[in-house]
């Protein structure tokens, strides 16, 4: 291993992070991929109704599953000291925050592509009309929910690992985060159940809770990575072996 050199200066991280995390999770990004677009062709072989009605719902949850290589290289990196090199090169914290966030931004591209380019494009191909409603529900909640979804995720799973100690298995922040990340999704589809069968008015209120829900999610996650530089100190990335 090379010494950092006199300047100070930081090596490029992202493409050589994006490149390892598509490396190391391609099980996750597979499963995500895979199981959308089966998902994405079974409801569109179904009636129209159900697809409009399903397939939002469900992206968020294998957009979260297929970004998970990005919090693998984490805690891989922590587990064997890597973090302590990018560290010794000058990285801060913040930026590699930033870096395992945007690497989990372009995994979840990738599963949305999929997922609504194949989808989608039966969906149209069998001749069912592109409504209002299912663009809505793409365009304003799905799909901004699955990048708001995958980056709490990302941004928990990362400050749990670094707050704790360095573990592997179901009980890690990789076992759990996927869970984690599913539960805004979830709470937003319940809220919007009890909203809607509380009557005419509130039917009418559900695309506010939606977009309330994209909100939060999002915002918790980019408050997530703005107080990283100053609760993620530099030891807290160090391995403990």
């Amino acid at each position: 291993m090379s010494d950092p050199p006199a300047d100070g200066s930081a090596p490029p991280l992202l493409a050589i992070t994006l490149r390892r995390s598509t490396v190391l999770g391609r099980f996750y990004l597979a499963y995500g991929c895979v199981v959308s677009m089966i998902l994405g062709i079974a409801l569109s072989l179904t009636a129209a109704s159900s697809f409009v009605a399903a397939f939002p719902v469900f992206l968020p949850i294998f957009g979260v599953v297929g970004s998970m290589g990005s919090l693998s290289v984490f805690t891989s990196d922590r587990l064997h000291g890597t973090l302590e090199y990018f560290l010794a090169y000058g990285v801060t914290p913040r930026r590699l925050f930033a870096d395992f966030l945007l690497t989990t931004v372009a995994l979840v591209s990738v599963v949305l592509a999929v997922a609504v380019g194949v989808g989608l494009g039966l969906y149209l191909g069998l001749g069912h009309p592109l409504t209002d409603p299912l663009v809505a529900s793409l365009g304003l909640y799905a799909v901004p929910m699955t990048y708001a979804c995958a980056a709490f995720a990302t941004s928990v799973g990362i400050y749990w690992s670094a707050l704790s100690s360095p573990r592997t298995g179901l009980s890690s922040p990789l076992g759990l985060t996927p869970f984690f990340g599913i539960l805004p999704s979830v709470l937003v589809l319940l809220a919007v159940i009890v909203v809607a069968l509380s009557g005419p008015a509130g039917a009418t209120a559900t695309s506010a809770v939606a977009l309330g829900g994209v909100a939060i999610t999002g915002a918790v996650a980019l408050t997530l990575l703005a107080m990283s530089g100053r609760l993620l100190r530099p030891e807290r990335f160090l391995s403990s072996s």
